[in-house]
């Protein structure tokens, strides 16, 4: 039970020999570092709250676990002792319209408060000072409703506080802002409102605000995608976080078109066009100044133009085979293949399975002074100083297989193809290996083996298969557990021999479950790691691969050669405590039989 609380300021205003005094009551601190560091900081005029002071020190709790005081930790010891519930602020779950409209800044910057969300009668505000409350009957009175006070973390309060208040009125501004010039029946629907649209300027300072304010969260929160969905009478600002889509905000549907503009005169785009798809790129600093490459695609919809920037920060696609996800034996095996001097290394898996990570990371590697690379995609994913990238254009007639024609004149050693997707593609892909290049390429199948059976379906003779294919590699990107909060839990035998058929792989003492942390957003995840199947191509693999193969048989003798299939990948993943059952079972196909 906590002890009474007893403030030397009748206002109810923490000071630093306070909150020492608490802590040293409640048996978290040694008296003799409180009265040390209280006569350190007697005379000193900075306005830093006493829990940023405390913070500071990086003293441990004196009672078990005796952890570390960081500041978010003070600031829940701090509400439980006022009797309040803490409350930790998550930008990206913020109300900052309906906020911002409780109360003026210079009122919150004053009372050390901050608005978070007003509804159903009850307004929400957090405080860094707790027991100073004689502003609440006031404040009550003039917006008509109950407050709910709540404890946040002063470092958060004042980070965020200026923010929110920036962005209500950039928001607002952009509401109120002068009709401009009609361009384009942009919205299926609104034909009819046509007359009454206003479309904003997209250069104007409040949407170059909004539009920042996005980049920033998005970057901060690791986001991989950023979606910004036109629906009837509200947009949808939604951010794909370790593979999920979070939904961040709703947006009037001007603003979020002054948005779309904005993004897409950053990109270099066609902004009168958008009845067409069109895709651009921008390349700009995080906060910490590290390059960040958005690629951004719009799509013309019912209720205007939908657009999806893909984030790509280099250091991915820098990361070693082991970062990735490999184990030390498919590390192994890839640098086997690609020290190949000719030959194709095919990369299959679904969209978002990471294969561009992992061949834009092993071109990386294989791009030294002595080589020449060369890569036909299509978008050009992230530009690349190490290689030449060439961009497919299909508008001037510009097709994957006139791509790796004009390429294979230039003189390359290692050629990377963005996709298969056709037999003219397939074909040049497969002169260039025969030819002496090494040739890196991606195709859409659900596993290793059957990438060997869709060459066949394109009509690819199996001869040109057995010459020329080294190895085929599957791939999917499963959640991996946050380290600060997962938990041991069990698995039966059942459910374990299930998950590994046959493969001899000796069932854990525990695997671990998501819980959810601060860390984490309370998903209990942070964070992908890749899961692998790596086919070599053996001479009894050949001799299996004829116009009428076998699938079936064919998997199952990959997997008498060495083959290690997705899912048993994946539950070496879940032996180490890497992920769940669940995240293997949503990506990794189960074994056959």
């Amino acid at each position: 039970m906590n002890k009474p609380v007893t403030l030397t300021n009748p206002t109810g205003r923490l000071v630093l020999g306070d909150v020492l005094r608490m802590l040293v009551n409640d048996g978290l601190v040694d008296k003799e570092l409180a009265e040390k560091l209280y006569k350190d900081r007697k005379l000193d005029s900075s306005k830093l709250h006493p829990l940023v002071v405390i913070g500071e020190q990086k003293w441990k709790s004196l009672k078990p676990p005796h952890k570390q005081f960081s500041v978010e930790g003070l600031s829940h010891w701090l509400a439980l002792r006022a009797g309040l519930e803490f409350y930790h602020i998550d930008p990206l779950k913020l109300d900052f319209g309906s906020a911002a409209k409780l109360f003026s800044q210079g009122y919150a910057e004053r009372l050390k408060i901050m608005p978070i969300s007003s509804k159903n009668g009850e307004a929400i505000v957090a405080t860094t000072e707790p027991f100073s409350i004689e502003w609440i009957p006031d404040l009550e009175r003039l917006i008509k409703m109950k407050v709910k006070l709540v404890v946040a973390n002063p470092l958060e309060v004042s980070r965020y506080l200026p923010e929110i208040y920036n962005l209500a009125n950039s928001m607002s501004a952009a509401e109120t802002a002068k009709a401009g010039q009609v361009v384009g029946v942009q919205n299926f629907e609104q034909l009819v409102e046509l007359g009454k649209d206003k479309n904003l300027d997209a250069n104007e300072q409040h949407v170059v605000n909004i539009v920042d304010w996005l980049f920033k969260y998005a970057f901060e929160q690791r986001a991989s995608d950023i979606h910004l969905e036109p629906r009837r009478n509200m947009g949808f600002m939604r951010f794909r976080i370790d593979g999920v889509l979070h939904q961040v905000y709703q947006l009037p549907p001007n603003i979020m078109n002054a948005i779309t503009s904005r993004i897409k005169l950053l990109g270099r785009m066609d902004m009168v066009e958008k009845r067409r798809p069109q895709d651009g790129r921008i390349k700009t600093l995080a906060a910490n100044g590290q390059e960040i490459e958005l690629r951004l695609s719009t799509m013309p919809t019912a209720f205007g133009e939908k657009l999806v920037m893909r984030i790509f920060t280099p250091e991915v696609s820098a990361s070693d085979f082991l970062t990735l996800g490999f184990s030390p034996a498919q590390a192994k095996t890839w640098h086997q293949w690609t020290k190949s001097p000719n030959g194709i290394i095919l990369v299959t898996g679904p969209t978002g399975s990471g294969k561009t990570t992992t061949l834009y990371a092993t071109l990386r590697q294989l791009a030294t002074p002595e080589v020449n690379v060369c890569t036909v995609e299509e978008p050009i994913e992230m530009v690349e100083p190490a290689f030449n990238q060439m961009q497919v254009q299909t508008n001037i007639g510009l097709n994957f297989a006139d791509c790796i024609r004009t390429l294979m004149r230039q003189d390359p050693d290692i050629i990377m193809v963005g996709e298969i997707r056709d037999l003219e593609t397939a074909d040049m892909a497969i002169q260039a290996a025969l030819t002496g290049h090494l040739v890196l390429s991606t195709l859409h199948t659900n596993d290793a083996p059957s990438a060997a059976t869709r060459l066949l379906d394109l009509g690819v003779p199996s001869y040109l298969i057995h010459s020329t294919v080294l190895g085929i590699m599957a791939q999917r990107l499963v959640r991996t557990l946050c380290p600060s909060c997962k938990e041991p839990t069990s698995i039966e035998q059942a459910e374990w021999d299930k998950l590994v058929g046959d493969f001899k792989l000796t069932k854990p003492a525990h695997i671990y479950k998501p819980v959810g942390c601060l860390e984490c957003r309370n998903t209990g995840f942070r964070g992908r790691s890749g899961i692998y199947e790596m086919l070599t191509m053996t001479p009894t693999l050949r001799k299996l691969i004829t116009p009428d193969t076998n699938l079936a048989e064919l998997t199952k003798l990959a997997q008498r050669e060495g083959m290690q299939p997705l899912i048993v990948n994946g539950a070496e993943k879940i032996a180490a405590g890497l992920t769940t059952v669940e995240e293997l079972l949503k990506v990794a196909p189960p074994l056959e039989g």
